[in-house]
């Protein structure tokens, strides 16, 4: 089974829960997919010995010599990456999707390709757990390649995945849910984390996949609107955590809750078996 934690923001807990997740599971894979800022390895110690790889895309690379000024390429191209200054055509890597397309189109053959570094991904066990992160090499914008590696390297043999996603809802994590059996969704309980539910929740129901909530931070009795959110849709709360201090000391301080307190190895536990449950199409 695929599970892939996500939410609408950072900082919602999306992490707790998934290192939290992986953990429980016993036999388990973890996947840090939030390439920009992967934080998973604090959680479970020993990425020092991991075996680590470099994720290279291609980019286009421009013989001024040989180019015409044709703008062949520069029409092509629907990201818009490549643009006429002058008589010289000009890359803007960053928002180049490495197609090929111009290359391949180029009359005067003045566009060729090179292999270029864009991050790495890390593969190590702790216990159980095998630990897979992604990280983008800084001033990087296009991490799909390294979510697209990490996901390459999952063996079915290595138990539950759990999926900690980017947050938000780009193409990064629409990548990184392509292929999930059920998405559990981490919500606040604010205003704002009710709109950050209803983005995410919206993803996933256009990926058409099972969808359980989790609400973070949850206080008995106070107003919580994205509670009100799941009830107005339809959406099933998997659990709800509590705002508690003692979980809260163990996350800031790098420390798996399930680990620490068998309270919250039960809570865990708890979700897990709700996210196996409406994996399986059964109601939560």
């Amino acid at each position: 089974m695929k599970i892939a934690v996500l939410s609408g923001k950072a900082g919602t807990g999306k992490t707790l829960l998934s290192v939290n997740l992986a953990y429980v599971a016993k036999e388990a894979t973890y996947v840090d997919c939030d390439v920009e800022e992967p934080n998973g390895h604090l959680y479970f110690k020993g990425s020092e010995d991991a075996k680590r790889t470099t994720v290279s895309r291609k980019f286009p690379v421009i013989d001024d010599g040989k180019c015409t000024s044709c703008r062949v390429c520069v029409d092509f191209c629907r990201f818009n990456a490549l643009a006429m200054a002058g008589e010289t055509v000009t890359l803007f890597d960053n928002v180049c999707h490495s197609c090929g397309g111009c290359a391949i189109l180029c009359p005067s053959g003045a566009i060729s390709e090179e292999d270029r570094s864009i991050g790495e991904v890390s593969d190590y066990r702790v216990g159980s757990v095998r630990v897979l992160s992604g990280k983008m090499n800084t001033g990087e914008a296009f991490g799909i390649p390294i979510i697209r590696t990490l996901f390459s390297r999952i063996d079915p043999s290595d138990g539950t995945v759990v999926v900690d996603c980017p947050p938000g809802s780009s193409c990064a994590v629409m990548e990184s849910i392509r292929d999930a059996d059920v998405c559990v969704l981490v919500a606040e309980p604010t205003i704002f984390g009710s709109h950050n539910l209803d983005m995410v929740a919206r993803l996933a129901k256009l990926f058409d996949k099972q969808i359980g909530v989790v609400l973070n931070k949850y206080e008995e009795g106070r107003e919580n609107p994205s509670e009100h959110y799941c009830e107005e849709n339809g959406l099933p709360v998997f659990e709800k955590i509590p705002f508690d201090k003692d979980l809260g000391m163990h996350h800031s301080e790098a420390r798996i809750a399930a680990q620490e307190e068998k309270r919250y190895a039960e809570l865990f536990s708890g979700i897990l078996g709700k996210a196996n449950k409406a994996a399986s199409g059964g109601v939560s």
